[in-house]
C-alpha cells in the first residue's frame, strides 16, 4: 500500500512531519475513493434527503425513518415506530471470491444496521453479471448466490427481495449489491456513530482480529487487473455467520440495557476506521492501544490491527462505569470484548508495543482532518450520445419466446427459493411480485396476535423493492436511472403502498475517464430528479466506482432500494384472478402521444431503448419517455391496487407487456389481450402498470386527468396466453410459458 504522492504532502504539511507507516497506511485507505468519495461527493448534492419522516439522514452506518403513524393515534414521540435502511457493495471481493465476497457484504449491512440499535428484519439483494451463457460468469453467480444465502439463513435475517441481471459489461467485474432494513420499536433505542463524551471508553466486541481483508478499503478503489482473483484474495475478508447471530443477539441486549453511547460497524479501514469516524463527529478524539485489541494472529504489526477488516466486529462507546457489564454480555454470548481506548478531546492517538514491549507512538492525527481532510476530485466528464434509431425485423412470435425466455426476464426462483425469506413471520408477501411486505405489528395500533397475513390485519404493511435495469441506463444514463427510480416507486405502489424513503448504491467505472465519469454523472442526477419529483427522499447510500476490468468499465448502475407502507398487510397478487378486465395504466405509446420534440415514436412505433428485444435481436433506439405525472400517477396506482374490484396488479417495465403478461399466466387462468404492433408488446417504459378489475370504469375515472388508462383485453380460465400483435395471432398455454421463464433453473439443475 502506497499513499499518493499528492495527498502525501499534504499529510505533510498538515503535521509538520513525514506520516509514520501506520499513518500512511490510515490514511491511503481512509483517503480512498470507497471511503472519502472523492470523484462523487461533489455529485451527490443532487440528491435531496430532507422530509418530516427523516430521523437520521446520509452520513451514519444507515438511515433512520419514521414509520407513518395511524389516523386518529397519536403522533407522539414515545409511540414511534422507527426503521433503518442501508446499502453498499462488495463488488470487488466478490469477483475474487464470490461466496465469502458476497457473504461478507450481508454481513458488513447487517452490522451497519445494528450499529443504530435496530434489529435486522429483511435483505434484499441486487446482483450483477457478465452472459449468462458464459461460464466464468455462471461460476460467480453460482456462488454469489451461494454465499448471501448460506450467511443470511445463518443469522435468520430474511432475504426478500431484489434483483439480478445479465450483461456484457459486467464479464470482468460483477456488482453485488445488498440492502438491509431493520426495525426499532422505541426512539429512546436510537444510536448513532457520533461520539458522546470525552472520558468514555471504547469497547471492541466480537470476532479476534486476525490478517484477512487487510488493504480493502484501497482495494475497492482500483480497477481489477487480470490476476485479481490470485493476487487480490488477501484484501477479501471470511465471513462467520454464526458468530455474527451471536453479535446481533449481544447488540440487541445491550441496547435493551441502555450501556451504548455510539457505535459503529468495524468495515472498510477496520478498527483505524469505525473508531476515527466515531470520535470525528463528534468532534473529539480518542487515545487506542493496538496491543489490547484482541487477536487471533501472532505478531500482528500496527497497521494490520488498524486496518484489519476482520468480520463480525463492533466498536461501542461505553460509559466507565458499564464497561463490567458489557464484557458480560459479551461473555455470555461467546463473544470476545476488549477495551481498546478512550475517546478523548485531543487528537486520534494510536500507542503500540508489539513483541519488544517498548510502546510507541504510530498515529497521531486530527480524527477530522483524517476523516474529511481527503480533497475532492474535479474531474471532467462528457455526455453519452443519444442512440439513433436502427430496429431489427424479427418474427413476433420468434421475439416472444426469447425475451419471454432471457435469464434477465426469466423467472428467478432458482435464486430466491434458496434463500429463507420467511424467517421472522414477518414476510406476508413472498419474492416474486412487484415488491416484498413486511408485517410490522410493533407500529402504531398493530396486533400483537403473531398474524402475519390475511385481510383486514392491523399493523403497517412495509413494502421493499430493490434493483436497476443496466440496459436501461447503458443506453441513457440520465433517463434511465429516472426509470429506475419511477419503476422501484411503482413496483411498491402496485401492492397498495405509498414510497416513504430509498437509499441507492452508485456502481461505475473509473472516473478518470471523461465518458464514464459523463455516464456516472447522469446516474447520479436522473435518480436524484425522479426521487425528487416523488417526493421520496433519498437518505443513504454508497457508491462504488472503479469498477473496470480488462474487458472494460460495467455500465453506470444505480441500484435504489426504496420502502413504502400501508394499512395492513393485504395486496392484490400478481398471478391473474381470471374474472376481470385488463387494463394498461401510464402506457403514453398507446395514446399516440409522441413524448417531446424530435421524438420520431407514434402510437404505431414506440421507442425500444434499452429493452429486452433489442439486447436479444441487436440494433439500437432512445430510451422511452416516461409519463409527464409520475408522483400522481404513483399515488393513484396505490389507491386503485387497495379497491376491492382490484383483482391483480403487476408492474410493466423489464421486457414490456410481452413479459408482464407472461408472469400473470399461471394453470387454469390465462388471457386474451390486443395490441397494435410488435413495439407494443416489447418497449419497456416504466411507470405502466396492468390491473385485472371488476370495475373497469372506476379505474379510468381514478386515472383522468393523471395518465391514459387503455383496454388490453380481459382475463380468462383458458389458461392460455392468446394475443393479437399488429394483426398477427399468437396462443401459447400457460404451461408453456413457464417452461420458457425456466431458463436459469435449467442451466444450474
Amino acid at each position: 500500500m502506497t499513499l499518493a504522492d499528492s495527498d502525501r504532502e499534504l499529510v505533510v504539511e498538515e503535521l509538520g512531519r513525514e506520516p509514520t507507516p501506520a499513518e500512511a497506511a490510515l490514511f491511503e485507505n481512509l483517503w480512498s475513493e470507497h471511503c472519502a468519495y472523492r470523484s462523487s461527493r461533489p455529485l451527490l448534492s443532487a440528491f435531496d434527503s430532507a422530509g418530516e419522516q427523516v430521523v437520521v439522514g446520509p452520513g451514519d452506518d444507515a438511515a433512520v425513518v419514521a414509520l407513518p403513524t395511524g389516523e386518529g393515534e397519536s403522533d407522539g414521540e414515545e409511540e414511534e415506530t422507527y426503521v433503518t435502511m442501508g446499502i453498499e457493495s462488495h463488488n470487488h471481493p466478490s469477483y475474487v471470491d464470490p461466496f465469502d465476497g458476497a457473504a461478507t457484504g450481508v454481513g458488513g449491512i447487517v452490522r451497519d444496521t445494528l450499529s443504530m440499535g435496530a434489529y435486522p428484519i429483511a435483505l434484499a439483494d441486487s446482483l450483477y453479471f457478465g452472459d449468462f451463457g458464459d461460464d466464468h460468469a455462471r461460476y460467480l453467480f453460482e456462488g454469489v448466490v451461494e454465499g448471501i444465502s448460506h450467511y443470511g439463513n445463518c443469522i435468520g435475517v430474511p432475504t426478500v427481495a431484489g434483483s439480478v441481471a445479465f450483461h456484457d459489461g459486467y464479464e470482468g467485474n460483477p456488482l453485488v449489491n445488498v440492502a438491509c432494513i431493520g426495525l426499532i420499536d422505541d426512539p429512546d433505542r436510537l444510536i448513532t456513530a457520533e461520539a458522546q463524551q470525552a472520558g468514555n471508553k471504547l469497547v471492541l466486541v466480537g470476532n479476534a482480529t486476525g490478517r484477512d481483508g487487510l488493504g480493502g478499503a484501497s482495494f475497492a478503489s482500483e480497477d481489477l487487473s487480470e490476476d485479481a482473483e490470485t493476487e487480490d484474495r488477501p484484501a477479501v475478508q471470511v465471513g462467520d455467520p454464526y458468530t455474527e447471530k451471536l453479535l446481533i443477539e449481544a447488540n440487541e441486549q445491550l441496547v435493551d440495557e441502555g450501556l451504548i453511547e455510539s457505535a459503529r460497524d468495524l468495515g472498510a479501514a477496520g478498527l483505524g476506521g469505525a473508531s476515527s469516524e466515531l470520535v470525528a463527529k463528534g468532534g473529539l478524539g480518542a487515545r487506542i492501544d493496538l496491543d489490547a485489541v484482541h487477536q487471533r494472529e501472532p505478531n500482528m504489526n500496527a497497521p494490520e490491527i488498524l486496518l484489519s477488516e476482520s468480520q463480525e466486529r463492533m466498536v461501542y462507546e461505553v460509559r466507565p462505569e458499564n464497561v463490567d457489564r458489557v464484557r458480560a454480555i459479551a461473555e455470555r454470548y461467546d463473544l470476545g470484548a476488549s477495551v481498546v481506548g478512550e475517546v478523548t478531546d485531543g487528537d486520534y492517538v494510536c500507542t503500540f508495543a508489539g513483541e519488544d514491549g517498548e510502546r510507541e507512538t504510530v498515529v497521531e492525527v486530527d480524527a477530522h482532518f483524517l476523516g474529511e481532510g481527503a480533497p475532492m476530485n474535479d474531474l471532467p466528464s462528457e455526455e453519452p450520445p443519444t442512440p439513433e434509431r436502427d430496429l431489427p425485423a424479427v418474427d413476433v412470435e420468434e421475439a416472444l419466446e426469447s425475451v419471454v425466455a432471457s435469464p434477465n426476464t426469466a423467472s428467478k426462483r432458482w435464486v430466491y427459493r434458496q434463500y429463507d425469506h420467511e424467517v421472522g413471520v414477518r414476510t406476508a408477501r413472498r419474492p416474486g411480485d412487484d415488491a416484498a411486505i413486511l408485517a410490522i405489528r410493533e407500529a402504531v395500533g398493530a396486533t400483537t396476535d403473531g398474524s402475519a397475513t390475511g385481510e383486514g390485519t392491523e399493523g403497517v404493511g412495509l413494502t421493499f423493492s430493490a434493483g436497476a435495469d443496466p440496459n436501461w441506463t447503458d443506453t441513457s444514463p440520465y433517463d434511465g436511472a429516472r426509470g429506475v427510480a419511477l419503476e422501484n416507486a411503482t413496483n411498491i405502489a402496485a401492492k397498495g403502498a405509498t414510497p416513504l424513503a430509498a437509499v441507492d448504491c452508485l456502481n461505475g467505472g473509473n472516473p478518470e475517464k471523461p465518458d464514464v465519469y459523463g455516464g456516472f454523472k447522469g446516474i447520479v442526477d436522473g435518480l436524484a430528479e425522479m426521487c425528487e419529483t416523488l417526493s421520496v427522499p433519498v437518505v443513504g447510500g454508497n457508491v462504488s466506482l472503479y469498477n473496470d476490468s480488462p474487458t472494460g468499465p460495467v455500465p453506470p448502475t444505480p441500484t435504489l432500494a426504496m420502502v413504502g407502507t400501508k394499512e395492513g398487510y393485504d395486496a392484490p397478487p400478481l398471478d391473474l384472478d381470471g374474472r376481470g378486465d385488463l387494463l394498461v395504466v401510464g402506457d403514453r405509446t398507446l395514446t399516440g402521444g409522441a413524448g417531446d420534440a424530435g421524438d420520431a415514436a407514434t402510437s404505431a412505433d414506440p421507442r425500444l431503448g434499452g429493452s429486452e428485444y433489442l439486447s436479444q435481436f441487436g440494433g439500437s433506439d432512445r430510451y422511452p419517455t416516461l409519463p409527464e405525472r409520475p408522483a400522481d400517477l404513483v399515488e393513484t396506482v396505490a389507491e386503485v391496487a387497495n379497491r376491492e374490484a382490484t383483482l391483480a396488479t403487476h408492474d410493466a417495465s423489464h421486457g414490456g407487456l410481452a413479459v408482464t403478461l407472461a408472469e400473470m399466466v399461471h394453470e387454469g387462468v390465462g388471457a386474451d389481450a390486443s395490441l397494435p404492433s410488435a413495439g407494443h408488446l416489447f418497449h419497456e417504459q416504466p411507470g405502466r402498470v396492468v390491473v385485472e378489475t371488476t370495475d373497469p370504469a372506476g379505474v379510468r375515472e381514478a386515472f383522468e386527468g393523471v395518465v391514459p388508462v387503455v383496454d388490453l383485453g380481459t382475463a380468462d380460465g383458458s389458461g392460455t396466453l392468446s394475443l393479437s400483435v399488429g394483426g398477427a395471432e399468437l396462443s401459447v398455454d400457460a404451461a408453456a410459458v413457464t417452461e420458457w421463464r425456466g431458463t436459469i433453473e435449467r442451466a444450474l439443475e
